[in-house]
C-alpha cells in the first residue's frame, strides 16, 4: 500500500487531522521563503503535543523501523531544509525529534552523505536523462527504511511548493530502478490514484493539494487524499 507524506504542516489541528486519516509521515517545512514555513520550536511543540494525544498502543517502537498504515498511528516526522548547513539540520534534527531530513535544495551528495541514513534527497528534474544522473548520485544515500529519492516538479526558480505537476513519466522510470521513490508535485485528491496507477511510487507526498491556504490544511482533503492514495476509495 502506498505510503502518504502530509507537507507543510504548521498548527496542531492539521497534524492530528492527518494522523486520524492514516497519513504515515508530516512534514515540516524550515525554509524561511516558503509560505509554510514553521519554526522548530513551533514543529516540536505540535509533535510533542501529538506523541502525548495518540495512545501509547498505537504508537511504535522508538525506532519506528517501518511505517504503520492504519489510522490514528503515530507518524513519522521529516523537516523539509532548502541549502542549509550540516550543523543546523542536525541541530534541528534532535531538536525537534524528526525522523528523516528532506533536503530540497541544492545540497551535494557529501551533505546527505553525512547525514548517516537520516535524511533523502528530493530531485526536481528537468529532463530524464538528468534525473537519473541525480538518483545515481542520491538514492543510494537515503535511509533503508525511507525515502530513497523524491522526485517534485521542476521549476527554474522555486524549490517546491508550486502546485506544477511532476513528470510522472520520468518518476516512473526511476521507480523501477529505485523502489523507495516518492512522487510529488502537483498531488491532489482527484489525480493521486491516478498518479500511484501511473507511477507506483513508494509514497507520495502533498502540500498544496490539501490546502484552504499556504499553512492550514482542509480536513476534507486530507482524508479523501488519503484514502484515494490508499486505494480506499472515500472510505477512511
Amino acid at each position: 500500500m502506498t505510503r502518504v507524506k502530509i507537507c507543510g504542516i504548521a498548527n496542531f489541528e492539521d497534524a492530528l487531522c492527518a494522523a486520524d486519516a492514516g497519513a504515515d509521515y508530516l512534514g515540516f517545512i524550515f525554509f524561511k521563503k516558503s509560505p509554510r514555513y514553521v519554526t522548530p520550536e513551533r514543529a516540536a511543540e505540535i509533535i510533542s503535543k501529538l506523541t502525548m494525544r495518540i495512545p501509547a498502543s498505537a504508537q511504535r517502537s522508538p525506532q519506528r523501523p517501518s511505517p504503520a498504515l492504519k489510522s490514528r498511528s503515530l507518524p513519522q516526522f521529516i523537516g523539509v531544509f532548502v541549502n542549509e548547513p550540516l550543523a543546523q539540520i542536525e541541530e534541528t534534527i534532535h531538536h525537534v525529534n524528526l525522523d528523516y531530513a528532506q533536503l530540497h535544495g541544492d545540497e551535494p551528495p557529501a551533505l546527505l552523505e553525512a547525514l548517516q541514513g537520516r535524511g533523502f534527497k528530493a530531485l526536481r528534474p528537468s529532463s530524464a536523462v538528468e534525473a537519473e544522473a541525480d538518483a545515481e548520485w542520491y538514492a543510494d544515500l537515503g535511509p533503508r527504511d525511507g525515502p530513497q529519492i523524491l522526485i517534485d516538479a521542476y521549476d527554474p526558480k522555486e524549490y517546491g511548493g508550486t502546485g506544477k505537476k511532476a513528470d510522472w513519466r520520468i518518476a516512473a522510470g526511476l521507480g523501477q530502478v529505485y523502489p523507495r521513490l516518492a512522487l510529488a508535485g502537483g498531488l491532489t485528491p482527484q489525480n493521486v490514484a491516478t498518479a500511484v496507477d501511473a507511477v507506483r511510487p513508494w509514497a507520495v507526498d502533498v502540500s498544496s493539494g490539501v490546502e484552504i491556504e499556504p499553512g492550514r490544511k482542509d480536513p476534507d482533503k486530507i482524508r479523501a487524499f488519503v484514502s484515494a492514495a490508499k486505494g480506499r476509495g472515500q472510505q477512511g
